[in-house]
Protein backbone atom coordinates (compact mmCIF):
# COMPACT_ATOMS: atom_id res chain seq x y z
CA UNK A 1 0.00 0.00 0.00
CA UNK A 2 1.18 3.74 -0.56
CA UNK A 3 1.68 5.98 2.25
CA UNK A 4 -1.33 8.65 2.82
CA UNK A 5 0.82 12.22 2.47
CA UNK A 6 -2.28 15.28 2.74
CA UNK A 7 -1.66 19.01 3.11
CA UNK A 8 -4.19 20.99 5.13
CA UNK A 9 -7.46 20.78 3.35
CA UNK A 10 -6.51 17.72 1.10
CA UNK A 11 -8.72 14.29 1.26
CA UNK A 12 -11.95 12.84 0.48
CA UNK A 13 -15.01 15.41 1.27
CA UNK A 14 -17.94 13.89 2.02
CA UNK A 15 -20.01 16.51 3.44
CA UNK A 16 -19.14 20.21 2.91
CA UNK A 17 -22.18 22.49 4.33
CA UNK A 18 -22.26 25.68 6.33
CA UNK A 19 -23.17 23.87 9.76
CA UNK A 20 -21.02 20.57 9.22
CA UNK A 21 -18.15 19.19 7.27
CA UNK A 22 -16.69 15.89 6.86
CA UNK A 23 -13.62 14.80 5.08
CA UNK A 24 -11.89 11.55 5.09
CA UNK A 25 -7.67 11.41 5.42
CA UNK A 26 -7.16 7.26 5.74
CA UNK A 27 -9.10 4.54 4.99
CA UNK A 28 -7.35 1.64 5.83
CA UNK A 29 -7.97 -1.63 7.42
CA UNK A 30 -6.03 -0.51 10.69
CA UNK A 31 -7.43 2.93 11.19
CA UNK A 32 -10.18 5.32 9.39
CA UNK A 33 -9.77 8.74 9.77
CA UNK A 34 -11.88 11.83 9.00
CA UNK A 35 -11.02 15.47 9.89
CA UNK A 36 -14.67 17.02 10.75
CA UNK A 37 -16.48 20.34 11.34
CA UNK A 38 -19.67 20.81 13.15
CA UNK A 39 -21.49 24.03 13.56
CA UNK A 40 -23.46 25.17 16.94
CA UNK A 41 -26.24 22.80 17.65
CA UNK A 42 -25.53 20.24 15.13
CA UNK A 43 -25.82 16.78 16.21
CA UNK A 44 -24.39 13.41 15.27
CA UNK A 45 -25.96 9.96 14.55
CA UNK A 46 -28.59 8.63 16.74
CA UNK A 47 -26.93 6.42 20.40
CA UNK A 48 -26.14 3.50 18.94
CA UNK A 49 -22.57 0.37 19.65
CA UNK A 50 -20.20 -0.82 17.72
CA UNK A 51 -19.15 -4.14 18.48
CA UNK A 52 -15.69 -5.16 16.94
CA UNK A 53 -14.13 -1.61 16.91
CA UNK A 54 -12.96 1.21 18.79
CA UNK A 55 -14.64 4.94 18.27
CA UNK A 56 -12.64 7.77 18.73
CA UNK A 57 -12.35 11.46 18.89
CA UNK A 58 -9.91 14.21 19.63
CA UNK A 59 -11.14 17.63 19.51
CA UNK A 60 -9.16 19.91 17.88
CA UNK A 61 -11.12 23.52 18.21
CA UNK A 62 -13.99 24.35 20.23
CA UNK A 63 -16.47 21.70 22.34
CA UNK A 64 -18.02 18.54 21.95
CA UNK A 65 -20.49 16.60 24.06
CA UNK A 66 -21.01 13.22 24.45
CA UNK A 67 -23.74 10.63 25.78
CA UNK A 68 -22.67 7.54 27.29
CA UNK A 69 -24.00 4.13 28.34
CA UNK A 70 -27.42 2.82 28.94
CA UNK A 71 -27.53 6.32 31.52
CA UNK A 72 -26.48 8.94 28.92
CA UNK A 73 -23.74 9.57 31.05
CA UNK A 74 -22.64 13.57 29.37
CA UNK A 75 -19.31 14.62 29.26
CA UNK A 76 -17.75 18.01 27.73
CA UNK A 77 -14.87 17.46 25.54
CA UNK A 78 -12.84 20.78 25.41
CA UNK A 79 -9.91 21.62 22.39
CA UNK A 80 -7.04 19.06 23.08
CA UNK A 81 -9.35 16.19 24.55
CA UNK A 82 -9.15 12.88 23.60
CA UNK A 83 -12.38 10.49 24.29
CA UNK A 84 -12.45 6.57 23.59
CA UNK A 85 -15.78 5.09 23.15
CA UNK A 86 -14.94 0.73 22.99
CA UNK A 87 -17.09 -1.76 21.69
CA UNK A 88 -20.41 -2.29 23.76
CA UNK A 89 -20.97 1.09 24.98
CA UNK A 90 -24.07 3.00 23.79
CA UNK A 91 -22.88 6.56 22.89
CA UNK A 92 -23.69 9.83 20.37
CA UNK A 93 -21.99 13.15 20.32
CA UNK A 94 -22.59 16.41 19.41
CA UNK A 95 -21.88 20.28 19.34
CA UNK A 96 -23.73 21.70 22.26
CA UNK A 97 -21.41 24.51 22.35
CA UNK A 98 -21.84 28.12 20.57
CA UNK A 99 -19.25 27.63 18.46
CA UNK A 100 -18.02 25.76 15.49
CA UNK A 101 -16.17 22.29 16.88
CA UNK A 102 -13.44 20.85 15.08
CA UNK A 103 -12.37 17.11 15.64
CA UNK A 104 -10.50 13.92 14.39
CA UNK A 105 -13.12 11.02 14.14
CA UNK A 106 -10.72 7.55 14.58
CA UNK A 107 -11.73 4.21 13.66
CA UNK A 108 -10.00 1.41 14.50
CA UNK A 109 -9.76 -1.28 12.86
CA UNK A 110 -11.97 0.65 10.08
CA UNK A 111 -14.37 -1.61 9.47
CA UNK A 112 -15.47 -0.03 5.98
CA UNK A 113 -16.76 3.40 7.99
CA UNK A 114 -15.08 5.23 4.66
CA UNK A 115 -17.63 3.24 2.32
CA UNK A 116 -20.34 3.79 5.20
CA UNK A 117 -20.08 7.86 5.08
CA UNK A 118 -19.85 7.27 1.08
CA UNK A 119 -23.18 5.37 1.42
CA UNK A 120 -24.60 8.52 3.46
CA UNK A 121 -24.50 6.56 6.77
CA UNK A 122 -26.94 3.72 5.24
CA UNK A 123 -24.00 0.98 4.22
CA UNK A 124 -25.24 -2.33 5.39
CA UNK A 125 -21.67 -3.49 6.14
CA UNK A 126 -20.65 -1.51 8.78
CA UNK A 127 -20.07 -2.39 12.50
CA UNK A 128 -22.91 -0.12 13.69
CA UNK A 129 -26.23 -1.20 15.89
CA UNK A 130 -28.95 -0.14 17.76
CA UNK A 131 -28.06 -0.27 21.88
CA UNK A 132 -28.85 -3.36 23.39
CA UNK A 133 -32.07 -4.06 25.04
CA UNK A 134 -29.62 -4.66 28.17
CA UNK A 135 -28.34 -1.06 27.75
CA UNK A 136 -24.56 -2.09 27.26
CA UNK A 137 -21.18 -2.14 28.38
CA UNK A 138 -21.16 0.94 31.53
CA UNK A 139 -20.42 3.97 30.44
CA UNK A 140 -17.19 4.05 32.37
CA UNK A 141 -15.26 1.80 30.27
CA UNK A 142 -14.94 4.43 27.70
CA UNK A 143 -11.83 6.59 28.11
CA UNK A 144 -11.76 10.40 28.53
CA UNK A 145 -8.39 12.10 28.80
CA UNK A 146 -9.06 16.34 28.97
CA UNK A 147 -6.24 18.83 27.51
CA UNK A 148 -2.59 17.77 28.94
CA UNK A 149 -3.86 14.65 30.38
CA UNK A 150 -2.45 11.27 30.09
CA UNK A 151 0.86 9.40 30.51
CA UNK A 152 3.59 11.52 30.44
CA UNK A 153 6.55 10.05 29.00
CA UNK A 154 9.81 12.39 28.50
CA UNK A 155 12.39 11.67 25.64
CA UNK A 156 14.93 13.61 26.21
CA UNK A 157 14.18 17.14 25.30
CA UNK A 158 11.07 16.27 23.52
CA UNK A 159 7.23 14.99 25.32
CA UNK A 160 5.09 11.85 24.67
CA UNK A 161 1.67 12.21 26.45
CA UNK A 162 -0.22 8.65 25.67
CA UNK A 163 -3.91 9.25 25.66
CA UNK A 164 -4.73 5.76 24.95
CA UNK A 165 -2.69 2.54 24.84
CA UNK A 166 -2.87 -1.04 23.12
CA UNK A 167 -3.71 -2.01 26.98
CA UNK A 168 -7.27 -0.19 26.82
CA UNK A 169 -10.32 -1.52 25.50
CA UNK A 170 -9.54 -4.02 22.62
CA UNK A 171 -6.10 -2.88 21.43
CA UNK A 172 -6.70 -1.48 18.39
CA UNK A 173 -4.73 1.76 18.29
CA UNK A 174 -2.87 4.04 20.64
CA UNK A 175 -2.86 7.79 20.17
CA UNK A 176 0.05 9.83 21.99
CA UNK A 177 0.05 13.99 21.72
CA UNK A 178 4.30 14.23 21.57
CA UNK A 179 5.95 17.64 21.29
CA UNK A 180 9.14 16.85 19.02
CA UNK A 181 11.90 18.66 19.91
CA UNK A 182 14.00 21.21 17.90
CA UNK A 183 16.48 19.45 16.22
CA UNK A 184 15.24 16.00 16.84
CA UNK A 185 17.00 13.94 14.66
CA UNK A 186 13.98 10.82 14.18
CA UNK A 187 14.63 7.32 14.15
CA UNK A 188 16.64 5.20 11.65
CA UNK A 189 14.28 4.48 8.40
CA UNK A 190 12.63 1.74 9.22
CA UNK A 191 8.90 -0.35 8.50
CA UNK A 192 6.42 -1.91 10.44
CA UNK A 193 4.99 -5.51 9.52
CA UNK A 194 1.16 -5.00 11.20
CA UNK A 195 0.89 -1.32 12.22
CA UNK A 196 -0.42 1.75 10.84
CA UNK A 197 1.94 4.59 12.09
CA UNK A 198 0.17 8.00 11.02
CA UNK A 199 0.93 11.66 11.90
CA UNK A 200 -1.58 14.96 12.56
CA UNK A 201 0.45 18.00 12.96
CA UNK A 202 -0.99 19.93 15.30
CA UNK A 203 1.52 23.09 14.94
CA UNK A 204 5.03 23.47 13.38
CA UNK A 205 6.06 21.21 10.32
CA UNK A 206 7.33 17.70 10.60
CA UNK A 207 9.75 16.58 7.77
CA UNK A 208 8.46 12.99 7.02
CA UNK A 209 10.40 10.54 4.78
CA UNK A 210 8.20 7.96 2.90
CA UNK A 211 9.97 5.80 0.78
CA UNK A 212 12.91 7.52 -0.41
CA UNK A 213 11.12 10.83 -0.30
CA UNK A 214 11.18 13.46 2.20
CA UNK A 215 8.19 15.60 2.75
CA UNK A 216 7.16 18.79 5.12
CA UNK A 217 4.09 18.04 6.89
CA UNK A 218 2.77 21.48 8.16
CA UNK A 219 -0.49 22.37 10.66
CA UNK A 220 -3.55 20.32 9.70
CA UNK A 221 -1.28 18.23 7.33
CA UNK A 222 -1.76 14.58 7.97
CA UNK A 223 0.52 11.35 6.62
CA UNK A 224 -0.11 7.54 7.34
CA UNK A 225 2.32 4.97 6.89
CA UNK A 226 0.87 1.27 6.10
CA UNK A 227 2.47 -1.77 6.95
CA UNK A 228 5.95 -1.97 5.03
CA UNK A 229 6.56 1.39 3.88
CA UNK A 230 9.25 2.58 4.70
CA UNK A 231 9.66 5.72 6.59
CA UNK A 232 10.56 8.24 9.03
CA UNK A 233 10.41 11.81 11.13
CA UNK A 234 12.43 14.41 11.93
CA UNK A 235 12.15 17.83 13.45
CA UNK A 236 15.81 19.88 11.90
CA UNK A 237 13.66 23.34 12.80
CA UNK A 238 14.61 25.53 15.44
CA UNK A 239 10.88 25.38 17.01
CA UNK A 240 8.84 22.48 18.41
CA UNK A 241 6.38 20.46 16.30
CA UNK A 242 3.24 19.31 17.72
CA UNK A 243 1.69 16.02 16.51
CA UNK A 244 -0.72 13.69 17.19
CA UNK A 245 0.75 10.26 16.49
CA UNK A 246 -1.57 6.77 15.84
CA UNK A 247 -0.41 3.17 15.98
CA UNK A 248 -3.01 0.71 15.14
CA UNK A 249 -3.29 -1.64 16.23
CA UNK A 250 -1.55 -0.52 19.37
CA UNK A 251 1.04 -1.68 21.45
CA UNK A 252 4.23 0.34 19.89
CA UNK A 253 3.60 2.60 23.28
CA UNK A 254 5.72 0.00 25.12
CA UNK A 255 8.64 1.42 23.25
CA UNK A 256 8.11 4.92 23.99
CA UNK A 257 8.00 3.73 27.52
CA UNK A 258 11.39 1.92 27.31
CA UNK A 259 13.18 4.81 25.60
CA UNK A 260 12.08 7.25 28.30
CA UNK A 261 13.67 5.17 31.12
CA UNK A 262 16.99 4.80 29.21
CA UNK A 263 16.56 8.41 27.78
CA UNK A 264 15.97 9.56 32.12
CA UNK A 265 19.95 8.42 32.69
CA UNK A 266 20.73 12.15 30.21
CA UNK A 267 18.32 14.25 30.11
CA UNK A 268 17.93 16.86 27.49
CA UNK A 269 20.17 14.58 25.71
CA UNK A 270 19.22 14.66 22.24
CA UNK A 271 18.27 10.96 20.96
CA UNK A 272 20.75 8.41 19.50
CA UNK A 273 18.26 6.71 16.26
CA UNK A 274 20.93 3.48 17.30
CA UNK A 275 19.86 3.38 20.41
CA UNK A 276 16.00 4.07 19.59
CA UNK A 277 16.07 1.30 16.72
CA UNK A 278 17.73 -1.37 19.23
CA UNK A 279 14.69 -0.58 21.91
CA UNK A 280 12.28 -0.52 19.19
CA UNK A 281 13.14 -4.22 17.58
CA UNK A 282 11.26 -5.59 20.61
CA UNK A 283 7.89 -4.18 18.66
CA UNK A 284 6.61 -4.12 15.33
CA UNK A 285 10.51 -2.07 14.12
CA UNK A 286 12.33 -3.25 11.48
CA UNK A 287 14.86 -1.18 10.58
CA UNK A 288 16.11 -0.39 6.92
CA UNK A 289 18.91 1.25 5.11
Amino acid sequence: MDPVLLEAGEGETITHESSRFVQIKASLEYLALTDNRYGAGERGPAPHVHREHADCFFVLGGELGFELGAECERVTASAGSFVMVPPGVVHTFGNEGPADADFLNLHAPSKGFADHLRAGGDGEEFDTFDPPADGGRPAAEAVVRGPREGEVLELGPSTVTIKVGGGDAIGSLAVCENSVAAGFPGPIPHRHAEMVDAFWVLAGTLTVLAGDETFEIREAGFAAMPPGVRHTFSNPGDLPVRVLNVFAPGGFEGYLREFAEFAAHDPGALPDPGTMARLASKYDFEALP
